[in-house]
Formats: C-alpha cells, sequence, structure tokens
C-alpha cells in the first residue's frame, strides 16, 4: 500500500478546495458511468446516450434553472464545482454539462408560460451558441408575432441531444436576440472532427426560416430577468467563463491522478526505479500540484465574493467580474500546463490512445481555445487593471 495524499478516482478528487454539495455528490456518483462511455463519446463524436441520460437525471443539465421552474437553481461556486467533478470523468462530459446548465440560466429571462414551456421539463436540454450569426426577419404565424430567423452556429456542443436549440440573430428591428428553436427545426452539419473535446458533439448546426416568436427571443443586456434572485442578478457571461475553466479544473486534476497511478508501477526504460521514486518525477508532480490548487482555490475565492454580493442585493462590479475572468482564464491556462506536465512525465505510455493522459491533454488545451477563456483575453485584462476603458458589456 503507497502511503500518498490520496486526491485520484477511488476517493474523493476534489478534497483540495471542493466541496460535498448534493449535486456534486450526485456527479461523483456518477463517474463509474461516464468513464466507461467515454472511448464511446470519442468515437461516436457525441455523448453517447446513457451519459447523456444520467446527467439529465441528475440535473447537471439544467444547474441554473430557477427554482420558481422547478429547478436546482445552483449557485455558481457549486456549479464549477459539480462540473469539475463531471470532467474529472470525461471532460466531453464536463464540458456538454456546462453549456447545457449556463444555458439553462437563460431561463429567468423568458416569460413564465414560455420557460415553462421550454424548461419545466426536469430531463429537458437546451444548448446553442450566443453569436450573432442569424438573421432574424419579422414575421407572424398564426397570430404570433415573432421573427423568421436563417443562420448557421459552429460550436454547437451537445446540441444533438438538447430537446431545445438556441441561436443568436441580429434581427431588422435593430436588435440582437437570442431565439430558442425545437430542435426538428435545426440541420446539424457533420464538422467535428478535432483534437480534443471529440465526445461534446460540438458540431455547426443551422436553420432556415425558423420561426421564433418574440416571447422565446431575449435580448442580452437588455431583458431584465422575469424571476429576479442572486442567480439571475449574476453577470451571463462571467457566469459561463467560470464554468468553462471548470472543465479543464477537472481534466487537470484526472491528468494527476492518472499520473499518480501510473507511477506507482511504470519503470522507464534502462531504469531500475518507478516514476514514483524519481526525483525528477517528484518535484514536477508537487510544482504541478501545487498550481492546480492555487488556480482552483482563486476561482472559488473571487466567484464566492462575487456571489455574496449577488445573495446581499448587490450588483456584481466590474472589478469583481474582472477578478473572475481574470481567475478563469489563469485556470485555463494552468490546467493546460499540468495536463502537459503529467503527459511528459509519463513517458511513451501516454502517446497511446488507451492512455487517459492522451486524452487529458488534448481536451484542457481545448478549454484554453474557448473565446471565454483564452490567453489573449488577458489582455482586456490587463487594460481594466490598468484603468484602461473598454467594453465590459458582455464581460
Amino acid at each position: 500500500m503507497v502511503d500518498r495524499l490520496d486526491s485520484g478516482p477511488t476517493a474523493a478528487p476534489y478534497s483540495h478546495c471542493m466541496g460535498n454539495a448534493p449535486i456534486v455528490a450526485a456527479a461523483r456518483d456518477l463517474a463509474d458511468l461516464i468513464e466507461a462511455h467515454a472511448d464511446d463519446g470519442e468515437r461516436l463524436r457525441r455523448l453517447p446516450l446513457p451519459t447523456v441520460k444520467a446527467l439529465a437525471d441528475a440535473g447537471l443539465m439544467r444547474m441554473c434553472v430557477p427554482a420558481e421552474y422547478g429547478g436546482p437553481e445552483i449557485d455558481p461556486v457549486t456549479m464549477v464545482e459539480a462540473i469539475a467533478a463531471v470532467a474529472h470523468a470525461d471532460g466531453a462530459a464536463g464540458w456538454c454539462s456546462m453549456i447545457a446548465s449556463t444555458t439553462s440560466s437563460m431561463a429567468a429571462f423568458l416569460p413564465p408560460e414560455t420557460a415553462q414551456e421550454i424548461y419545466g421539463d426536469p430531463t429537458a436540454i437546451t444548448g446553442g451558441v450566443f453569436a450573432p450569426n442569424g438573421k432574424g426577419v419579422a414575421a407572424s404565424v398564426e397570430g404570433r408575432a415573432g421573427f423568421s430567423v436563417t443562420g448557421r452556429w459552429a460550436w454547437g456542443s451537445g446540441t444533438q441531444h438538447c430537446r431545445w436549440v438556441l441561436g443568436g440573430a441580429l434581427c431588422d428591428d435593430g436588435t440582437f436576440r437570442l431565439c430558442w428553436f425545437p430542435q426538428s427545426a435545426a440541420t446539424f452539419h457533420d464538422t467535428w472532427y478535432t483534437t480534443g473535446m471529440r465526445g461534446s458533439g460540438s458540431l455547426d448546426y443551422s436553420v432556415t426560416e425558423a420561426f421564433a416568436p418574440y416571447e422565446r427571443t431575449m435580448q442580452p443586456g437588455v431583458t431584465r430577468p422575469f424571476v429576479t434572485t442572486p442567480l439571475s442578478m449574476f453577470p451571463n457571461f462571467t457566469l459561463l467563463a467560470a464554468g468553462v475553466s471548470a472543465v479543464g479544473l477537472g481534466v487537470a486534476r484526472r491528468a494527476i491522478d492518472e499520473l499518480i497511478d501510473l507511477a506507482q508501477g511504470k519503470k522507464p526504460q534502462y531504469s531500475s526505479k518507478t516514476l514514483a521514486q524519481s526525483a525528477f518525477t517528484q518535484i514536477e508532480l508537487a510544482r504541478a500540484e501545487g498550481r492546480l490548487r492555487a488556480a482552483t482555490a482563486f476561482l472559488l475565492d473571487e466567484l464566492g465574493r462575487a456571489w455574496q454580493t449577488a445573495v446581499e442585493g448587490g450588483d456584481v462590479s466590474v472589478e469583481a467580474r474582472t477578478g473572475i475572468r481574470l481567475a478563469a482564464t489563469h485556470a485555463a491556462t494552468t490546467c493546460a500546463e499540468v495536463a502537459d506536465t503529467m503527459f511528459t512525465l509519463a513517458g511513451g505510455t501516454a502517446v497511446y490512445d488507451t492512455s487517459p493522459l492522451g486524452r487529458c491533454l488534448r481536451d484542457a488545451h481545448i478549454v484554453t481555445q474557448h473565446i471565454q477563456t483564452a490567453p489573449k483575453l488577458n489582455e482586456t485584462i490587463g487594460k481594466l487593471l490598468l484603468g484602461i476603458d473598454v467594453d465590459t458589456s458582455m464581460f
């Protein structure tokens, strides 16, 4: 028996900084099932149905639906912990849980009847892309006013298992709107051939003259929530950035756990010692563990303080949002670096498809490519820290 600080899958993988809320415990309980289907997800290039069903049944695809509509209404800190727990089992599953759950926060901005129609069923999943790639033309169908929308969006993570699909559209009344469409209105395009997050099914989708009545649209930054809660008042894009980085936290933790398990028995070529007995492994592992714990604590601390402000009825300031965005971007970069280190320490073992470390490496780098956590965001953050005026409407 090896005496070590066990943060691996057999123990609570988030004993460092992470909590034990019921939704987080539910995510951990699904680890074996999610892991068992992860290879199928890579092959199918979308989440396998057993994984989708398990996540939906556990509420991990709608964490931000208001309690008024029967949703979990999970706070941002707990959401990050739950997403990280799912991503520890499979990065693609964590990614889809993140996209679906952050999208579900939009339920608060729809009229109650519409919100019940879309989010009232606890197994319903929504997802889509905010980018204004659609064009909306005023239209009326059976006496309902709205928009006829045509557009195509990339990065449609998990949309193939969504009941409702969202798309951003510039409308001919001069507004930018998010529009909800039944999945039957969407056409899916087989574009998802990627290095990482293969199981997320983030392919292109399109709609052609799909009707979205006014009540199934909202204007980001303009529409006020119909349900006023701390979560509905929390900045949407800040919440999304935290969710994206949470996937990285789970993937990086998995990479460390995999390396620790491998190191107990593997002896590198021409060596009589195991990896665990190597001073280089010991030093690099300790450094990576420190970086990951620090990045996790930084993100949860910034989120927690901003959430407390929201709970007390205050506005989450630009300064607070900047702190969260800095922490999220830092976490994404750190997680990719940690995965790189674990992959390197593992040696040739990690290059095979049978090694989870290869998937961790690929998935962690996808997190750094998301617009909400990409390294180039540091420019905007740096300007804000320096007091230079920038547009923070989507921050």
